[in-house]
């Protein structure tokens, strides 16, 4: 049934991490749909991305020319809508970004095209392509299903699974650039790197969350102690931000970042399904809540109902018995 199209994502000479996100999605609906899988590459010295890109074991499509070398999302849009009609994918996925949105929505009104935004996964099932979504900040998962259409097209929300390992390495083919000519009304100026602390939380491997539990910030330093234990950085939710205990650039959840550590240890957070909505991708959940009632421990893999303040130092005190 055609073929399935993942656009890749790179910034700055990186592959971004939705790139190999989607990468767990698309295989797993081209089996489904019995299609073919392939990735593309829009970009200007593609090399050494396509190499990496390959090693998901789908074949990638390069369009590597000068007139691409910084984005653009009225060349991204061109170049799209020129492959549509000329590679005719059943599927076209691209990553829900501040790039995927800036492109997609205009791409599937010109070329009149279903679009479902923001999706975390995608299934085939009775002839129907079907896409499951978030909806009102988290809180519950919907599953929509896409007009009958030449090609669906889709945008796959960053963190939303786990990116898999590489497998076999596929062909790269690089293709001739649809655009032929420079645009002049809309040009790329300068790249503003925006502003991180002193600590990206969504890089950090391991996390220590707090919440309103804290109670006030004088009890910090033990939950300081403790990261500095375990080697994580420290994060929190909105109302441990709001209060000023942790920093804003350290917020979990739909109004601050989105983490996917291999471990999360919650402490004090409730689990409101904002916060949730933004660490719910961690490979293995541990919260601390005295309430037994708690949403957190719905997504909890590792549930200690206790006054936090007696976990931590208990915490602690094992910690340094395993180190001796």
């Amino acid at each position: 049934m055609g073929k399935i199209l993942v656009l890749a994502e790179h910034r700055q000479g990186v592959l971004r991490d939705i790139s190999y996100e989607m990468m767990a999605i698309a295989p797993k609906l081209a089996e489904e749909m019995g299609a073919e899988l392939e990735t593309l590459l829009i970009g200007s010295g593609m090399d050494e991305m396509a190499k990496e890109l390959s090693g998901y074991g789908a074949k990638v499509n390069v369009i590597d020319d000068p007139v691409f070398e910084n984005f653009n999302a009225e060349k991204y849009q061109k170049a799209l809508s020129a492959l549509i009609d000329n590679m005719k994918p059943a599927v076209l996925i691209a990553p829900h970004t501040a790039q995927g949105v800036d492109f997609m929505p205009s791409l599937a009104v010109e070329k009149k095209l279903p679009l479902v935004a923001e999706a975390i996964d995608l299934t085939y099932e009775d002839s129907t392509l079907k896409a499951t979504r978030t909806m009102y900040s988290g809180k519950v998962n919907a599953t929509v299903a896409f007009k009958p259409a030449d090609t669906c097209l889709v945008t796959i929300r960053e963190g939303a699974v786990e990116a898999p390992e590489p497998a076999a390495a596929g062909d790269v083919e690089k293709i001739e650039s649809p655009l032929k000519e420079d645009l002049s009304y809309r040009q790329f100026v300068e790249y503003i790197e925006a502003e991180v602390g002193d600590v990206d939380i969504t890089q950090s491997e391991i996390l220590v969350a707090v919440g309103r539990g804290l109670k006030e910030d004088k009890n910090l330093p033990d939950i300081e102690e403790l990261a500095m234990a375990i080697k994580a950085d420290i994060a929190g939710s909105r109302a441990a931000t709001d209060a000023g205990w942790i920093p804003h650039d350290r917020q979990v959840g739909t109004s601050g970042k989105t983490v996917k550590p291999k471990l999360y240890l919650a402490l004090g957070i409730s689990g409101a399904f904002q916060h949730v909505a933004g660490m719910k991708g961690a490979k293995t959940v541990v919260a601390v809540n005295k309430d037994p009632e708690a949403p957190i421990f719905n997504v909890a893999d590792y549930a200690i109902v206790d006054d936090m303040f007696k976990v931590v130092p208990a915490l602690k005190e094992k910690l340094k018995e395993m180190k001796g």
